[in-house]
């Protein structure tokens, strides 16, 4: 498990560093304010203390290559319809802190978006629930999970896209609100939890399996972030695998570390489905692997370098679509473990 203190520096003399601004040594006693001293001094802006330029998600569009949809932590939802050479806000009367975006496969002018990014840093946005347009953008609509204040992922049933799953990490700073998954299966007029564990863990991340859209697998992550301090890992954490659409779900563990867990990612590879991959935050993180769905799993970098990272800027794990053995994963820490 990770905690991180984050220290605070107090910066004071602030006469004294503004009498040598001005050229003069005289004693702070003897500093008197007027319009001469304060010559030249101007106030000017230093926000918006917003993360706008940290990617949280990007999706792209089925049959047109060259559409790209991005959300950013702080900067609202961007549209590139050639191939990311230029891109146009479409999100900005909405909520400007993104953390999921997912197209529709039936039809790509479905979109929907979940706000409020996950890499939970002390700057971290907040959300307001999720939202989907069906015209590609120009028009959107709040369907709910509104006390979410998160969300992780989301999934689309390839052949029923009013069944939509999503990963609801909840509020960062205390308990409660609506975390874990969640699943509609009206387009988000209504909605269901199908996986919980505790007051304080929501669902970090979901997929579903390309091959099979009943099988899904989805982790819980349990977490509490102050001003000066971040909690990762406990036992609200899992790995879970659902065979019937999200209806149950099966905890896995046969091979994964003992003890309580952290942030964990997941993904299934698109060439072999019984391909699974996970990053598995605990006292051994690490990247692990499985060859039959979830049922067992094998460490996969003892001798390589520490493919983890800080679990607030916990990197996704994308499995190329043709070849089984190859995954993608971007991160912030090379270490070797």
């Amino acid at each position: 498990m990770e905690k991180y203190f984050h220290g605070r520096a107090m910066f004071g003399a602030l006469a004294a560093a503004v009498m040598l601004a001005a050229g003069t040594t005289r004693a702070a006693d003897d500093f008197k304010i007027d319009s001469d001293t304060f010559e030249g001094l101007r106030a000017r802006s230093l926000g918006p203390g917003v993360m706008s330029g940290r990617i949280a998600c990007i999706d792209g569009v089925s049959g047109e290559r060259n559409s790209l949809w991005v959300g950013s932590a702080g900067g609202g939802v961007w549209l590139s319809k050639d191939g990311g050479v230029t891109f146009k806000p479409v999100f900005d009367k909405h909520a400007m802190s993104i953390g999921a975006i997912r197209v529709s496969t039936k039809d790509p002018k479905v979109v929907w978006v979940g706000s409020g990014e996950t890499w939970a840093r002390n700057s971290v946005g907040v959300g307001d629930g999720v939202y989907k347009t069906i015209d590609g953008g120009d028009s959107w609509i709040r369907m709910g999970l509104e006390h979410s204040e998160r969300i992780a992922s989301i999934v689309i049933h390839p052949e029923h896209p009013d069944t939509v799953l999503i990963a609801a990490t909840g509020p960062l700073f205390g308990s409660g609100g609506e975390r874990g998954v969640y699943r509609t299966r009206d387009g988000g007029r209504t909605w269901e939890r199908v996986l919980f564990s505790n007051d304080d863990s929501g669902a970090a991340d979901l997929c579903m399996d390309p091959q099979n859209p009943d099988v899904l697998y989805a982790s819980l992550w349990q977490v509490r972030r102050q001003a000066w301090t971040f909690n990762s890992g406990g036992p609200g954490s899992g790995l879970y695998k659902s065979s019937d659409g999200g209806t149950t779900w099966k905890k896995l563990s046969q091979g994964l570390p003992d003890g309580p867990l952290g942030r964990i990612g997941v993904a299934v590879s698109p060439a072999r489905a019984s391909r699974v991959y996970a990053v598995i935050e605990a006292k051994r993180t690490a990247f692990y692997m499985s060859d039959d769905a979830g049922e067992h799993w094998t460490r996969m970098n003892d001798s390589n370098p520490n493919v983890t990272g800080r679990p607030f800027y916990f990197a996704g794990i994308v499995p190329d679509p043709r070849n089984f053995d190859r995954v993608y994963k971007g991160g912030t820490n090379l270490s070797v473990s």
